[in-house]
């Protein structure tokens, strides 16, 4: 892959759903369909919206290491990506990645305290594409 920051970076924005998974109290993963990835920075950081009170950052809080996946499938293709979640419950992030409509979400708007949000930060990835695979560091 010549250019992995925008090959990834062009799969990623055309999808609608993300894949994430956390680590259980027994050391099992757990993965769950969320939407679209809110914000990123590259293909390094990511931004997710979700509850608080959800399984899943009782689990980041307890182990960080997580895993995020994009596919499309019209090409059959996609992207894993392995890193560490961040649970960020700050105004200035929270407000960040607020969109118009969120309230039917986080009844409170984005003071909302079960509002919060994911920061996923890439360390390492796989890429799938035409029945190969290939492995690359992110810096």
């Amino acid at each position: 892959m010549r250019d992995a920051e925008k090959t990834i970076g062009n799969l990623i924005d055309k999808t609608n759903t993300s894949f994430i998974s956390s680590i259980d109290e027994d050391g099992f993963p757990n993965t769950k369909a969320m939407l679209a990835v809110r914000k990123r920075e590259g293909i390094k950081i990511f931004y997710f919206t979700t509850n608080t009170s959800s399984m899943r950052v009782s689990q980041y809080r307890v182990d960080p290491k997580a895993c995020i996946y994009f596919m499309d499938r019209r090409f059959f293709r996609g992207v894993m990506l392995r890193g560490m979640m961040e649970v960020l419950e700050d105004s200035d992030s929270k407000e960040m990645i607020w969109q118009e409509g969120d309230d039917i979400y986080y009844l409170l708007g984005v003071t909302d305290p079960d509002y919060c949000v994911l920061k996923f930060t890439a360390l390492d990835g796989r890429f799938y594409s035409g029945f190969k695979t290939e492995n690359f560091k992110i810096e």
